[in-house]
């Protein structure tokens, strides 16, 4: 009979070997805040029975192993510096972690990964997306957690999944930006201090401006005294 308990850690040799892979990606219908789906499958080679996963995921921007054209060359400089630098500078970004519980499967099985998107440019994964031209985003996903399943008895068995576990998937740069206008359209937004708020704030009331209306006569204040020393 199976038992309810886990037992020891199986073995080596007679643990289920477990290959990722990314399937699909695509907005998340219906959510309350922008998020990515990725559809993920793991597959057992050997055909075993799996009883659950509890999985832990990383996922980081492979960012060396895009070709960036010039112009995100400009919009990249806060993050990497000046392009004669990159060889040194440019790296690989983490941009989110997830845990979840996969349930019992046999073979291979699909499961979804959600991952929030934001336009809050203090998150270093958010500026990097947004200054892409186009094309793909090459992701690095790495998988660990803990593996649950039967031996050929019916015990329940448990073994640990190292962090040598991945996938590779280009995330089309068009699926980030469709997910992101649906949620905020043409529009974006920044964090600032709360005393910089006030400032624009009692400056917009001073002048019965709208928010872009007050940050538009800021922003052209700003260029006419560019040159001038102030």
């Amino acid at each position: 009979m199976t038992s309810g308990v886990p037992g020891p850690l199986a073995p080596p040799g007679s643990i289920p070997e477990l290959a990722f892979s990314v399937e699909e990606v695509g907005p998340l219908e219906h959510a309350a805040v922008p998020t990515l789906r990725f559809g993920v499958r793991i597959d057992v080679p050997g055909g075993e029975s799996i009883r659950s996963v509890l999985l832990h995921t990383q996922i980081q921007i492979a960012a060396r192993r895009r070709r960036h054209v010039e112009a995100e060359e400009e919009r990249l400089f806060e993050l990497f510096g000046e392009r004669e630098r990159w060889g040194t500078t440019l790296r690989t970004l983490p941009w989110t972690r997830a845990t979840q519980v996969v349930p019992p499967f046999s073979g291979s099985t699909l499961f979804d990964i959600e991952v929030p998107v934001t336009y809050d440019f203090d998150v270093v994964a958010s500026r990097y997306l947004d200054a892409l031209e186009g094309g793909e985003v090459p992701l690095e996903l790495l998988f660990a957690g803990t593996l649950f399943y039967t031996d050929e008895s019916g015990l329940l068995k448990t073994t640990r999944i190292a962090w040598d576990r991945e996938a590779e998937f280009g995330l089309p740069v068009a699926v980030w930006r469709d997910t992101m206008e649906r949620y905020f359209g043409d529009q974006a937004w920044i964090r600032m201090r709360k005393e910089s708020f006030d400032r624009l704030q009692a400056y917009r009331s001073r002048n019965a401006l709208t928010w872009e209306d007050a940050i538009d006569q800021l922003l052209g204040r700003a260029g006419d005294g560019e040159g001038k020393g102030h």
